[in-house]
């Protein structure tokens, strides 16, 4: 347990636990990757926010390959709190989505909040979050950063632009997809894997599994970092532009990527059909010559492409049931630790 030292530069705030919590356990996931001095802050803000919680908690830590010393502040940090704080150590840095699902698979709640380890999010709002998700029958309930303390240009602009079009194409309509503070239900949740860089859309991810009735948001603090340097750019907005067009094929094609492929490769053949088909005829009625024209080569062009398109349907279509019949694979690989017995490792007494 630590003492009542204030780490925490943050505003002072008082935890405030819904009075009407339904019985349930917790666990709050951190993806950290060089975050050396957000360590202490962050954790003894967790515990100022859930210490009077009246449920098991945990928190799992994912150091994502840090170089620098996160993880030596981690293990000092849980020795001193108890083994209710855990540490999932990945062997080298596999990215924040693989960090995320690598927490997400060790926690042990029947709620599980995620949220960033730089102090931008504040834990004073878990309690709240968990509240709503629970007492409305929601699967998720994602925070919205409304008044939000980052730059113009860099961050914020760009952030606007890209929760529109996710909202338009995925059909989940939320104010702010890149707010890493959200509070799902594990039964859902756990029902999503995570590969690459799409954690941004685990909403979207989640409407596959769910409904979107069951998906809300809420209003949350957002702090401007203190510690340490942030680890995106302007560049992601093109990654962004990438995955939302992998999430569109993945929500409408996931199971029949042969239609989609298929689809076009009709297209593409029928146009190619009628073009040879047109100058066929125009030899045979006219005796024209077609050998040296243009659009007798774009019909065959059309038509291979077509028949391409099909058979690249027909391979996707395999490589689906490949996907769905073995689900085993990993997007990390984390250090060996002991198992902890389902009992032990819970803050379950609260803190007065």
């Amino acid at each position: 347990m630590t003492d009542s030292t204030k780490l925490s530069p943050l505003p002072p705030a008082q935890p405030d636990i819904p009075a009407d919590l339904p019985p349930h356990r917790l666990s709050v996931v951190v993806p950290l990757y060089n975050e050396e001095d957000n360590v202490d802050p962050l954790l003894e803000r967790i515990h100022l926010a859930l210490g009077p919680y009246p449920y098991p908690w945990e928190v799992v830590i994912v150091d994502d390959g840090s170089a620098d010393d996160t993880v030596p502040n981690l293990e000092k940090a849980a020795k001193r709190y108890g083994p209710h704080v855990r540490i999932v150590a990945l062997m080298r840095n596999f990215k924040q989505t693989a960090a995320m699902q690598a927490g997400l698979d060790a926690a042990r709640g029947d709620v599980i909040v995620t949220m960033d380890g730089d102090l931008q999010n504040d834990p004073i709002d878990i309690p709240r979050m968990v509240g709503r998700l629970l007492r409305e029958d929601l699967d998720l309930v994602a925070g919205w950063r409304k008044n939000r303390k980052d730059g113009m240009i860099l961050r914020k602009i760009p952030s606007k632009i890209a929760n529109r079009l996710i909202a338009r194409i995925t059909g989940v309509h939320l104010q702010d997809y890149g707010c890493s503070l959200k509070a799902f239900r594990a039964s859902a949740i756990k029902n999503v894997r995570l590969y690459g860089e799409m954690h941004r859309f685990i909403p979207a991810w989640l409407a596959t599994v769910t409904t979107p009735r069951k998906i809300a948001q809420e209003e949350v603090t957002h702090h401007a970092r203190m510690f340490g340097e942030s680890k995106y750019g302007i560049s992601r907005t093109f990654r962004v532009v990438l995955d939302l067009i992998f999430v569109y094929f993945f929500m409408r094609f996931r199971t029949r990527p042969g239609h989609f492929f298929g689809g076009i490769g009709m297209g593409l053949g029928a146009l190619g059909v009628l073009i040879l088909a047109y100058l066929t005829a125009l030899k045979i009625f006219t005796g024209a010559s077609i050998g040296t024209r243009p659009m007798f080569f774009g019909g065959f062009f059309f038509l291979i492409a077509g028949i391409q398109m099909v058979t690249t349907g027909v391979l996707a279509e395999l490589l689906t049931r490949v996907y769905f019949e073995s689900g085993q694979s990993q997007a990390y690989v984390a250090r060996d630790v002991p198992a902890l017995d389902d009992g032990a490792g819970w803050q379950d007494k609260p803190q007065r």
